[in-house]
């Protein structure tokens, strides 16, 4: 008896919900409008320099290319870094005529490895970000596993979001498209052991960014 009244309970307020209006649906949410601002073209290598150092990376502003010789050279130095390698020949070629030593081959890699300098595909203002992928002839090794991982990019490299250097990526090497493709922000971290930050955890303790100002002033 008692289960049959709970019943004409539960029946009834569904028949008089039922007979309500439907409640106010808000209304679908435009998914290809941008969640940010918009970053004004002028400012990006400033909003990109101050998030990046924001990563713990290392900015190093060049004027241009020599300038970038100069300014490798002094860090190289300062920072007693005797193995560089380096395995994507357009660097080597410039590295060469600026007369800075450099190892282009892969011998002793796993010993010797200090540092490594590389390309990359775009550089993310938003995030302060390098974009990486392994369609260059530095692969995935030259970015992971040197202590020491530089990257040398230009201004033009700079895109707004995310998505603007993965679209960049897509219609560079279109069907081609690269079997890895990473967002570096920083070096290596991790504070997974009694929230203890630990720099160098998982790959390179220092990413250092040489940015050629190649824009047009």
């Amino acid at each position: 008896m008692y289960e049959a009244k709970s019943k004409e309970i539960v029946l009834r307020r569904v028949r008089e919900a039922l007979a309500k209006s439907a409640p106010f649906l808000p209304p679908t949410p435009d998914f290809t409008s941008p969640l940010h601002q918009a970053v004004p073209n002028e400012d990006m290598s400033i909003i990109f320099a101050e998030n990046f150092i924001r990563n713990s990376g290392v900015f190093i502003y060049c004027e241009n290319e020599e300038d970038f010789f100069d300014q490798l050279y002094i860090y190289k130095k300062e920072q007693n870094l005797e193995h560089l390698y380096v395995w994507e020949r357009n660097i080597q070629n410039v590295l060469y005529q600026a007369g800075i030593n450099f190892k282009a081959d892969e011998e002793d890699f796993v010993r010797d490895a200090e540092a490594s300098l590389t390309t990359c595909e775009a550089l993310i203002t938003r995030t302060g970000s390098v974009l990486l992928s392994s369609a260059n002839a530095g692969g995935r090794r030259l970015t992971i596993y040197p202590p020491t991982h530089m990257v040398v990019a230009k201004a033009s490299q700079l895109v707004p979001d995310i998505k603007d250097g993965l679209q960049l990526v897509r219609n560079r090497y279109k069907e081609n498209f690269p079997s890895m493709v990473s967002l570096v922000s920083g070096p290596s971290r991790t504070a997974d052991i009694e929230k203890t930050l630990v720099m160098g955890a998982h790959g390179p303790k220092a990413l250092v960014l040489f940015l050629i100002d190649d824009l047009p002033h």
